[in-house]
């Protein structure tokens, strides 16, 4: 942010914003919306798609900007953008084809739409920041591998979990040291909760309840975990994580992993439940270099061999005018995949499901996702979390059982599951 800040300065001064395009009006594009156009110098919203434009206009009103307009006329969009009015639309297709703007920024958490949504941008030479881990984890590394055929820029933005552990990993390796766990600090997990359990704290939020289940059944945990090991290449220890539970600091845990074991494994991504700082990310390292070791323990962070850094908070939509400088100005994605997928989130039952029960995807009520290494859910042919929503069960399911494409018959002509065909045959 220090070098970012300033670059946006001199965008400013030079009325040259970077000018972005938003997928969406809800609660996450709003603190996006509000942040770049009341905080952020060289930089500025540009267009907003919602497919309902009365709600995106709501919006504004919300934020007290005024200077927009509606409409579905291609040629007049693009006269606005250029007089400096933000421009909103109900029609996809104007909305990439709009001349000006230089990066989408997509944050809906839906698998297929999403996909189409960013494969279309690529086409029209978009740049796109997500802040979708459900679906980067799902289909993150084809996407990227196709944003770069299109020479178009693509990554998960900062501010969510995966973003902030990313940077937190990359400060550790920069200093020498060799980061061999990746965390996550839960304040609570409960495979079981349901829309319906979770309503009330969704209405509060002004989110919808399928988001606030995904955050609490763990399915959120897994595939932000997802995110980070294809980006770091590291691995879990076992389906599910190990998911220790403690009410101590982050920084006494360390105890809890062998080095040798973690070196053997390659790391491994790990979250804890009610464990300080809350809801921080950490990332435990080794150091080798004993001028190194010295210096850490004179720095109070102990006498290893795991060290521990975290950070204790996670600041959303906050950080997305970093994510999109870095991604723009200097090249420097905050999270994109190594190669081929190396965490799977797998569809687990919620409940006992018989035949003929329809799945209903990510923070429903009908299942919840757990990680597991690639390499054995391509081998027991598992489910994907991410394109379980309107599967239909063939068979009795336990309550627990994770789910196999066997036990399911997929909806036809999905492109998700194309792109998932496609990113597993590049992979191999």
């Amino acid at each position: 942010m220090i070098l970012v800040d300033t670059a946006l300065k001199k965008r400013e001064l030079d009325k040259n914003p970077i000018k972005v395009g938003m997928i969406g009006s809800g609660e996450m594009a709003k603190g996006m919306i509000n942040q770049i156009m009341h905080y952020t110098p060289g930089m500025t919203v540009s267009a907003t798609y919602n497919r309902t434009p009365e709600r995106a206009v709501n919006v504004y009103k919300a934020l007290n900007i005024h200077n927009y307009l509606v409409t579905e006329d291609l040629a007049k969009a693009n006269q606005a953008i250029s007089n400096g009015i933000s421009v909103i639309t109900g029609d996809m297709s104007l909305f990439l084809s709009l001349g000006d703007v230089e990066v989408v920024v997509e944050s809906t958490g839906a698998i297929e739409f999403g996909a189409d949504t960013i494969l279309k941008a690529f086409e029209k030479g978009k740049h796109v920041l997500s802040f979708n881990a459900e679906l980067d984890s799902t289909l993150g590394p084809i996407l990227y591998h196709k944003a770069k055929q299109f020479g178009v820029k693509y990554a998960l933005g900062d501010g969510d979990q995966p973003g902030v552990t990313m940077n937190l990993y990359r400060y550790v390796k920069g200093m020498g040291f060799e980061p061999l766990v990746c965390g996550n600090v839960k304040g609570m997990l409960d495979y079981y909760r349901t829309p319906a359990t979770q309503k009330a704290f969704a209405d509060s939020w002004g989110m919808e309840p399928e988001m606030a289940t995904n955050f609490a059944d763990g399915t959120k945990v897994a595939f932000e975990q997802s995110c980070i090991a294809n980006a770091t290449g590291m691995r879990v220890a076992k389906r599910g994580m190990l998911g220790y539970e403690s009410t101590d600091h982050v920084d006494n845990l360390t105890s809890l992993f062998d080095v040798d074991q973690l070196r053997e494994w390659g790391g491994i991504v790990e979250y804890v439940v009610g464990a300080k700082p809350s809801p921080g990310v950490f990332v435990y390292a080794t150091a080798k270099d004993s001028y190194s070791i010295k210096y850490l323990k004179y720095g109070k962070l102990g006498s290893g061999p795991l060290y521990s850094f975290y950070v204790p908070y996670h600041l959303l939509f906050f950080d997305i005018a970093s994510s999109i400088a870095r991604l723009i100005d200097f090249d420097d994605p905050v999270i994109v995949p190594l190669g081929g997928p190396m965490v799977d989130v797998v569809t687990t039952a919620k409940c006992d499901l018989k035949p003929g029960d329809k799945l209903d995807g990510v923070g429903g009520f009908k299942a919840y996702g757990l990680c597991e290494n690639h390499n054995q859910a391509m081998l027991e042919n598992l489910l994907p979390m991410g394109l379980s929503d309107g599967c239909v069960v063939k068979k009795n399911i336990p309550k627990d059982k994770v789910l196999t494409y066997d036990d399911v018959t997929v909806p036809s002509n999905r492109l998700c599951d194309n792109l998932k065909l496609e990113q597993d045959n590049l992979f191999k």
